[in-house]
């Protein structure tokens, strides 16, 4: 099982349990702040399991039906996952101005700490691990994951440390205020995330370094005379590349074959070090025809 996936079972693992943790609390305790939390982490639960079945399905080979694969769920569920993020930031923005106008006070404190602390505990243990996850493998949909419960995170931390102010000072209006402050962080978070995720949907060609890093073999390479046409796109941690390069009129198709071979399989192992896998395809020209030829690949 690939790492990703296997984040994305201790994430869900995690949700789980601390949605049966807080809902047993709230219903015993009457408590509406932590059967809030613990719809909060139901939309957790609902999220990773959403976010393994995506990853499952883009890592299944091409079929007849999608010739590229399904690499592009991945981008797909980190859109909707900051869509998920933002929409939440929202409801909690909505709340606490609600908080602030009708004054509204956090009841059962002590069944309060007792569950927010716990759910802190894992919390962390869960981000610090997704961040390790992400880093390792540059994953959009393990980044958006890691983002929801670093949210979640500061969240739960800000119930904790207003229930722990209003228990000495009886100041119910840090609640809201605090809820304010995260939502704002929230939306400025979620932003990248889905801002990234729709402009790799779009094809949007990957990163400069990246780029270079292609061109610098071209560059280097003795056995062509140019290039042109390098297109690229990018679609979850897999790229896709297309080059036409220019070769001797007179060279063997086998000779020619060879070369674009050793091409691809340089690009390929450069993209290896970075955990991503090039799809690369070549066209063989004997001699420059961007003047002539001004129609466009689609790759």
């Amino acid at each position: 099982m690939r790492l990703e996936k296997k984040a994305t079972v201790v994430s869900t693992s995690v949700a789980t349990v601390l949605v049966l943790i807080k809902m047993a609390v709230g219903i015993l305790s009457g408590s509406v702040a932590i059967l809030a939390s613990a719809i909060d982490s139901f939309l957790d639960l609902t999220v990773s399991l959403f976010n393994y079945f995506a990853l499952h399905s883009a890592e299944k080979d091409p079929d007849d039906r999608f010739h590229f694969g399904k690499s592009k769920i991945e981008p797909l569920a980190a859109v909707i996952e900051g869509t998920v993020i933002s929409m939440s930031a929202l409801f909690i923005l909505y709340d606490a101005f609600s908080k602030i106008q009708h004054k509204q006070e956090i009841t059962m404190l002590n069944e309060s700490i007792a569950v927010m602390v716990v759910s802190i505990i894992l919390t962390v243990g869960l981000v610090i691990f997704l961040n390790y996850v992400a880093n390792k493998t540059n994953n959009m949909v393990i980044k958006a994951d890691a983002l929801h419960y670093k949210t979640d995170l500061f969240t739960n931390s800000a119930v904790l440390l207003a229930i722990g102010v209003i228990s000495f000072t009886d100041f119910y209006l840090i609640d809201p205020i605090l809820g304010i402050g995260i939502s704002i962080y929230m939306l400025y978070s979620a932003y990248p995330i889905i801002k990234e995720g729709i402009l790799m949907l779009l094809d949007v060609a990957i990163e400069e370094e990246e780029y270079q890093m292609i061109v610098d073999i071209l560059n280097n390479d003795k056995d062509i005379n140019g290039y042109h046409y390098l297109k690229t796109r990018a679609a979850g941690s897999d790229v896709f590349i297309s080059v036409h390069i220019v070769l001797t009129p007179d060279i063997k198709l086998y000779d020619a074959h060879l070369i674009g071979d050793k091409i691809e399989d340089k690009i390929r192992k450069s993209f290896q070090e970075l955990e991503k896998q090039a799809h690369v395809l070549i066209h063989l020209d004997p001699y420059d025809d961007t003047d002539i030829n001004k129609q466009e690949d689609f790759f």
